[in-house]
């Protein structure tokens, strides 16, 4: 698999202080501290009020050498992170976990600027390693679509108001009624900022079909619809599913990178 580095898109302005205690040889507390409410993140070309943030007053966290955010709000994503990476070592603190409420629009137009736009957001508020993903549905039939909107297909507006992973599954079937070649690939990228704000990309792709109609009631999102073999991806089990996901395949890339840089 080709890795990619790229730059952080854009830095954030001043409005949170980080206070660090030193806690023992391998591990530290950080301390979050709000001072003057909401920072908004930019790109260095217009201020864009991009973040929206809270912070639990004096909230804390242990971080060790294998302390991993994961920069997402989706309880569903957290769970499929977590499973992945803890069998690895890796200490897995949600945001929820941290006491950080955080909310990046997705400005990018692809998975690769979201991803690092998210995981930007949130490294520059606890200094630790961060994970953070942008996936979505590419469908060959739809020109790709709905791609880097996937979550905001059925919603209203830039943000996707009002959308929701039901109507996000009829609005596609809708789309694809009559439609012959229902190829598609469902895409994850991987932000990956290490302790220093480095940031590092992984990709992953899974291929399959577009079904004709929701079947099972595992996985989230398109998983109903997503038809790998004669099984959509709601029908897997969670191992079943991680061994072919999208999301699967990108954390494989990141684990073999860091084992890389041990040797």
């Amino acid at each position: 698999m080709k890795l990619k580095s790229l730059l952080a898109l854009g830095a954030l302005a001043a409005g949170a202080v980080y206070l660090y205690k030193k806690h023992q040889e391998e591990s530290r507390v950080v301390t979050l501290q709000q001072e003057d409410g909401p920072t908004a993140v930019h790109t260095g070309q217009e201020p864009s009020n991009s973040v929206e943030q809270d912070f639990a007053e004096e909230e804390a966290f242990e971080v060790s050498p294998k302390t991993v955010v994961i920069a997402t709000n989706n309880k569903s994503k957290v769970e499929e992170l977590r499973r992945m990476l803890e069998p690895l070592g890796f200490q897995v603190r949600s945001l929820k976990e941290i006491g950080l409420s955080i909310e990046v629009e997705e400005t990018g137009s692809t998975f690769e600027e979201n991803a690092l736009l998210k995981a930007q957001a949130v490294y520059d508020r606890v200094k630790c390693p961060v994970i953070a993903d942008d996936s979505g549905i590419c469908v060959d039939a739809l020109g790709g679509a709905p791609g880097v909107y996937s979550a905001r297909y059925s919603g209203e507006g830039p943000d996707g108001e009002g959308a929701t992973d039901e109507k996000n599954n009829q609005k596609l079937l809708a789309a694809m009624e009559g439609v012959t070649d229902r190829s598609a690939q469902f895409v994850c990228v991987i932000a990956y900022l290490d302790a220093d704000g480095q940031p590092h990309t992984f990709r992953g792709v899974c291929h399959g079909q577009i079904g004709f109609e929701e079947r099972g009631d595992r996985g989230f999102g398109y998983d109903p619809l997503f038809m790998v073999g004669d099984r959509s991806t709601a029908e897997l089990s969670p191992e079943e599913k991680d061994a072919i996901s999208h999301r699967g395949a990108a954390i494989r890339g990141l684990v073999a990178w860091l084992a890389a840089q041990q040797d």
